[in-house]
């Protein structure tokens, strides 16, 4: 599953919100892992979105449905945490195409 939570330009507050519900209907339906989109403030608004995923997912704010996270910045192609990855969830090879230099702008979460 992909989700763009920077879509219609969210404030990051309403970015978490959406980001929440969808864990839950993920969690739901068996869903494994989801590519989560949020953007790294290229536009200069300093990457709010990003950030405050960063902070949720590092104090453990979705610790009920996030068994573990991979920020993009830090799965560079060809790292190993690239490659643990992989091995975890092999079905991700397709996605992790976008992670070649390390794409700031992009977390894989594992549910």
């Amino acid at each position: 599953m992909v989700l763009n939570l920077k879509f219609d330009s969210p404030s990051a507050e309403e970015a978490l919100d959406r980001l929440t519900i969808r864990l839950r209907r993920a969690s739901e339906v068996g869903i494994k892992a989801i590519i989560l989109i949020h953007g790294y403030g290229a536009s200069g608004e300093g990457g709010k979105i990003k950030w405050a995923v960063h902070d949720a997912l590092e104090n453990n704010y979705f610790s009920d449905r996030v068994d573990e996270y991979h920020f993009g910045e830090q799965t560079a192609f060809g790292s190993e945490s690239y490659h643990a990855l992989l091995r975890r969830r092999p079905g991700l090879r397709a996605y992790l195409k976008h992670f070649k230099e390390g794409n700031a702008g992009m977390t894989v979460l594992i549910l």
